[in-house]
């Protein structure tokens, strides 16, 4: 084991380049559904961690929506302290294993790192797995002996990233906390929406795990807005949480999206994922395996459903999408992975309709060549159709891959909480809602982002309950 350099300067931390991640050959992993990052052994993860400059204020705290103690995690790694690492990390974060895998941290901690200013950032997210894998996978982790409880019940809806935080924030306050979950298996995006090949199902079972030693009990097969209304949940519990997430997929309105062969990025990643199709016939949801597949959209869960399709024996993955590489919301990572494995991008394509056979089967997608005008409200340059540019590609299979919208059960119950046109809760900066007592936050709020804002959002949300189980003081409703 390496020690600690404690008199480490400024000159010799910055002498130390930054780790790259070791991965699986592409040749090989596109044949398998293993994780494609393979992780750090302890000496590159110390002498990683050997290059934080332990800010006095860190503005990578700042930007971390999890509020992680970064500096003293990384410090604790960098002394070989790796379950006190991990220890910091929980405090904080209920899935720091997940988020050290699936977290933009290069849009968030990373970005501020004082060490990017003129180097490479510290590779934060990269420290951050290896701690929390060291202790889930040693097994070795500690929970905190349990709070006084008291006495005041919490309902969390939806065992996604936000409810999750919720829950386990809220239980070490020594509330009772129940977590309900409309699937089988708990974990939301976590378990139907990110493939194995990128966060192993195992790592989310064992996040789980902790929270439930921590006290939290979780109902699954449990839909609310049909086992039970928020109103009678209410009768039950002191304060409800709506988690449920963005789970509805939105589409394109084009002709022929009703063709055989055209699919939903949603469905297709639940089956492959949460139902394990990608193992049929040993499990018993089938899930279609296209040749020539073609995936609209830009960002990962894009990304996601382009390799998958790979991994099941396309011949031809390809991506289109109606800006340029630079406009991509995927994170970089991402788009370079999908690009070793042989994933094909088409950019400035805009597809307008879907091309069928007589028994009513894709076979192409007209699309028109774009060109980018000035900036829209997302700050990305307007997509700008090239008049006279149709032309069609050949496919077999057609996945749809361009956000999510909410879905209305839970809203359709939940009286006195309103929404907003497009139908996500209404809340305000802590989570609370129109109705007293009811709280929300994560994609069902903001529609879908990322984990990490959906951990956020429950941390606020989970400390803004506590205050209301301790005062019941409902201030007037402000968004």
């Amino acid at each position: 084991m390496n020690d600690y350099k404690k008199n480490l300067t400024m000159a010799e931390c910055c002498s130390i380049p930054r780790h790259a991640m070791p991965h699986q050959n592409p040749a090989e992993r596109v044949l398998n559904f293993n994780e494609v990052a393979l992780g750090w052994d302890r000496e590159t993860a110390v002498e990683e961690a050997s290059r934080c400059l332990l800010c006095r204020k860190p503005q990578c705290v700042t930007n971390c929506p999890a509020e992680v103690d970064i500096p003293g995690f990384i410090q604790k790694i960098a002394e070989g302290q790796f379950l006190e690492a991990a220890r910091i990390l929980r405090a904080s974060s209920a899935l720091p294993a997940v988020c050290g895998r699936v977290c933009p941290q290069e849009t968030q901690c990373e970005l501020t790192c004082i060490m990017g200013k003129k180097y490479e950032p510290v590779a934060i997210g990269r420290l951050e797995r290896f701690a929390s894998d060291y202790a889930l996978l040693v097994g070795e982790l500690q929970v905190p002996d349990p709070t006084p409880p008291t006495g005041k019940k919490v309902a969390a809806v939806g065992a996604g990233p936000a409810g999750i935080t919720v829950a386990g924030d809220l239980v070490k306050l020594g509330h009772e906390v129940t977590l309900f979950e409309a699937l089988h298996e708990p974990g939301g995006v976590l378990v139907y929406g990110i493939p194995e090949f990128r966060l192993p199902k195992k790592i989310v079972r064992l996040e789980l795990d902790v929270i439930q030693k921590l006290g939290v009990r979780l109902v699954n097969n449990f839909v609310v807005g049909r086992t039970a209304t928020v109103d009678e949940l209410l009768e039950e519990f002191d304060a409800v949480f709506l988690g449920n997430g963005a789970g509805a997929p939105s589409f394109l309105n084009i002709p022929g999206e009703n063709l055989n062969g055209v699919y939903s990025a949603s469905e297709y990643l639940t089956r492959c994922n949460l139902m394990k199709s990608y193992r049929f016939p040993d499990q018993s949801t089938p899930v279609a395996h296209g040749k020539k597949v073609v995936v609209l959209g830009g960002g990962n869960v894009a990304m996601d459903a382009v390799r998958m399709s790979l991994r099941l024996g396309a011949d031809e993955a390809t991506i289109l999408y109606r800006r340029s590489r630079k406009e991509m919301p995927a994170r970089f990572e991402e788009i370079e992975n999908a690009e070793e494995e042989g994933v094909k991008f088409n950019y400035l394509v805009n597809p307008v309709r879907f091309v069928g056979n007589e028994n009513n089967w894709i076979t192409g997608v007209e699309c028109l060549r774009m060109e980018l005008g000035e900036p829209d409200s997302s700050g990305r340059r307007r997509p700008i159709p090239v008049k006279g540019s149709e032309f069609v590609l050949d496919v077999d299979m057609a996945i749809v891959a361009i956000g999510q919208s909410a879905n209305p059960i839970v809203a359709s119950t939940a009286t006195g909480v309103n929404t907003n046109e497009r139908g996500y809760f209404i809340a305000d900066d802590d989570g609370r809602t129109t109705k007293p007592g009811v709280f929300a936050g994560g994609d069902i709020v903001t529609g879908a982002a990322t984990v990490i804002l959906a951990i956020g959002a429950g941390k606020k949300a989970a400390r803004a309950i506590h205050d209301y189980l301790g005062d019941g003081v409902w201030p007037e409703f402000v968004t």
